[in-house]
């Protein structure tokens, strides 16, 4: 049993609200040496810090506005939401960012609602999660400004190209890999093994995206030493060598002590 970091996973969803402890303890026995219970919305962050306030110092939370939801995205009240949520410990602003692919927002709400997540991060000195899909270029403009103005952060759930995954380290963000690695139409080893030692993240982005033996069902964090696994594979090391790596660089990027 190798140790690592599930650096995104969606704890609060209802699919887990039967068996949330039990998903948990399956983590904590499998190596993981933390968790980031990811809020796309302000319920769902209200729901993130509930969990973990049951279990302090392992598991930790965020507050955000999906780019799906950037349409009713308020400025005034949404944000006055997360400032409280950030007052109260969540260690990151997002999942936030652009999905041109579902397009289930106008892009121009999209962008501003992005934009005005970034400045907050700003403000609060916390990192900042990062979806982009379908829009490598918009979120390449957006983060290279943000790293001008010292914003740090992930693009999570890596999956765009190389020029994108440039830029965010350029920036000084992070890269983070979920089980999509391990499917068979995965092309981004090259990526994988592009990405600095100090800048690597790997997730699960549970309950979604469950990697191979277990594609197709609800993913867990239990399932990320597979990702990390693959991962460490393609990089030519050893699993506890990429484990010890995200630990330290989730810790580091999370300012979790």
């Amino acid at each position: 049993m190798e140790r690592f970091f599930d650096s995104h996973a969606h704890l609060a969803d209802e699919t887990f609200g039967g068996d949330r402890d039990a998903v948990i303890a399956r983590a904590r026995d499998a190596g993981a040496e933390g968790i980031v219970c990811i809020g796309a919305s302000i319920e769902q962050a209200n729901e993130s810090a509930r969990i973990a306030a049951t279990h302090p110092g392992w598991i930790t939370f965020t507050a955000g506005i999906h780019p799906h939801d950037a349409a009713s995205f308020d400025p005034v009240a949404d944000i006055a939401a997360l400032e409280r949520l950030l007052d109260a410990g969540a260690v990151a602003v997002g999942e936030c960012g652009l999905d041109y692919h579902y397009d289930n927002s106008p892009r121009d709400a999209q962008r501003r609602a992005f934009a005005m997540q970034l400045e907050l991060a700003k403000r609060f000195d916390r990192a900042v999660i990062v979806h982009t899909r379908d829009a490598d270029d918009d979120t390449a403009t957006m983060v290279r400004e943000a790293g001008r103005e010292g914003i740090r952060g992930v693009l999570h759930c890596f999956t765009s190209g190389a020029d994108l995954a440039r830029t965010a380290l350029d920036a000084g963000w992070y890269i983070s890999f979920s089980g999509i690695v391990t499917f068979k139409n995965w092309t981004g080893d090259d990526i994988i093994r592009s990405i600095p030692d100090d800048r690597i993240l790997v997730e699960s982005d549970a309950p979604y995206l469950a990697p191979v033996p277990h594609r197709g069902k609800r993913n867990e964090s239990a399932w990320v030493a597979l990702t990390a696994e693959r991962v460490a594979s393609v990089r030519g090391v050893g699993a506890g060598t990429l484990g010890s790596q995200v630990v330290d660089n989730a810790r580091r990027l999370f300012n979790i002590q």
